[in-house]
């Protein structure tokens, strides 16, 4: 007798990469999937404190965090649904004579949680781009220990490193318009049940990026290294691959095909402009090799810096393998 089609929870961020997934336009093969949109500081903590769902998006560090002590619930796929440049996130207060990366050596900075992948990019590229080490910054994180990634994963401040709690009658924003902040790592303002921050510092003068000309930047940087810095993957419930193996590559499938999809659609919107010579070699040279790729093999160097980071910034006892992270099936990918 044929196998019925597996029913299976799935949380998802909500952006062009999921959007096929979430709105049914993708399907996986013997899956009937059932999403929900979910700000991702809320799904990791849901995941990594009550495992809510079968399939989700993962915070790259908490999940590689949480491997490092042993056996998860977890398996990933590689599936990297949000990339970005994080460090150029950094915001200043525009009176804290902060005008290079190197000013923020003494300072009081920010952070919606220490552990967070995007905040390890980001201390990655002080120390190795700009020789700031995370122990020449005090920081304060957002997050109190039970709405935190890391009230799950044992979560200590390293060696040699000062974090202090931002008490949960205040936020980061908050505490930057008192001057009680000279500056933030990242500062996440989209309501879930775990950041906290609301102010929006978009046009408000007192508030100013590191990097005024991120582009040039961003430019730089991966001129220089090649990065494209990965934030997210997808896990899978580990006793639901363990009964079947098979789902993995069924799911990655998908969510390639998730991606495909946006990919297609970019392409053809170009395809008019490129016609009429308006669309310059850069931006063809980034759809033909589509710089947010899925698999191990296309991204080892990134997932290998940030299993570096992870533990060069004290938030593991040793560097994990990406064999144990994704699944077995997927290594070749």
């Amino acid at each position: 007798m044929a196998e019925s089609r597996l029913a299976l929870s799935l949380a998802l961020s909500d952006n062009e990469n999921t959007r096929p997934l979430l709105d049914g336009v993708v399907k996986a093969q013997g899956v009937d999937l059932f999403p929900t949109a979910v700000h991702p500081s809320e799904m990791f903590w849901r995941q990594l404190k009550f495992g809510d769902f079968d399939v989700s998006e993962m915070s790259m560090s908490s999940l590689t965090i949480a491997t490092s002590q042993g056996p998860t619930p977890w398996v990933a796929l590689p599936v990297f649904t949000s990339r970005e440049f994080f460090h150029l996130r950094i915001l200043v207060r525009a009176d804290a004579g902060i005008a290079a990366p190197a000013d923020l050596r003494g300072k009081r900075v920010g952070v919606p949680e220490y552990q967070q992948t995007a905040a390890i990019w980001g201390r990655g590229v002080l120390q190795h781009e700009f020789g700031v080490h995370a122990r020449e910054i005090e920081w304060f994180m957002e997050r109190t220990p039970d709405k935190s990634h890391g009230g799950s994963t044992a979560f200590a401040p390293p060696a040699g490193v000062t974090v202090n709690q931002i008490p949960a009658t205040t936020n980061i924003g908050e505490m930057l318009v008192r001057g009680e902040l000279d500056a933030t790592l990242l500062y996440l303002t989209n309501p879930n049940l775990v950041d906290r921050s609301r102010i929006n510092f978009s046009n408000d003068a007192r508030v100013k990026p590191l990097f005024p000309d991120r582009a040039a930047e961003a430019r730089r940087y991966y001129g220089k290294t090649g990065i494209y810095q990965i934030n997210h993957t997808v896990v899978v419930r580990r006793s639901l691959l363990e009964r079947h193996p098979w789902l993995a590559l069924n799911l990655y499938s998908a969510f390639a095909a998730a991606r495909a999809e946006v990919v297609n659609r970019a392409r053809v919107g170009l395809r008019a402009f490129d016609e009429l010579g308006m669309v310059d070699q850069a931006t063809r040279d980034a759809l033909a090799r589509d710089p947010m790729i899925y698999g191990v093999k296309a991204n080892r160097p990134v997932l290998e810096t940030i299993s570096q980071y992870v533990h060069e910034q004290g938030l593991t006892a040793r560097r994990v393998a990406l064999e144990e992270l994704f699944a077995p099936s997927t290594m070749d990918l």
